[in-house]
């Protein structure tokens, strides 16, 4: 059955694509949900401006998306979380804990484009993979420590008080 997509729809086209599917499918779930309509070439035309003012956002969004994999890439984190004598933690570190942390270091992540296996359940270094697309991926390191191990550098709040005292 071919269908005219009136959304993006993962793994299947964007918006304005003509695409195939299995009849069930697009019975079922695509023409009840409004997802898709039975192409036309009146509908076809209706919805070409649309469609190439969402390729150029799709391509302006991609665009944002390399330059973040390219800033991620190799960045190490540190998160703080309470663990108990052999090192296991009381709760677990998910992927929107990892994603604030990024965020709070100044990187534009969500927590959607964490991709990794189970939480992460114990103290340590740990490596992640961020997918922002099927094509683009990067690794970070995580450090999970307990609370008070990260060690703030002090170099920056004792260089004005240095600078204050000469000033005296």
């Amino acid at each position: 059955m071919k269908l005219l997509l009136l959304e993006d729809v993962p793994s299947l086209g964007y918006f304005g694509d003509v695409v195939d599917v299995k009849d069930g499918y697009g019975r079922n779930y695509l023409l009840p949900q409004r997802i898709a309509v039975v192409p036309t070439d009146s509908k076809i035309k209706e919805i070409e401006t649309e469609r190439a003012q969402r390729a150029e956002e799709r391509r302006i969004e991609r665009e944002a998306l390399v330059k973040t994999t390219d800033k991620v890439a190799d960045v190490e984190i540190s998160i703080e979380s309470n663990a108990n004598d052999i090192g296991r933690l009381y709760g677990s570190v998910t992927e929107a804990d990892i994603a604030k942390a990024l965020q709070n270091a100044g990187y534009e992540v969500q927590a959607k484009h964490i991709a990794m296996g189970p939480h992460i359940t114990q103290l340590g270094s740990f490596d992640v993979t961020l997918r922002f697309a099927p094509d683009l991926k990067a690794k970070i390191k995580v450090n999970v420590v307990m609370p008070g191990a990260i060690v703030q550098n002090a170099e920056p709040e004792e260089k004005p008080e240095a600078a204050a005292e000469g000033n005296e």
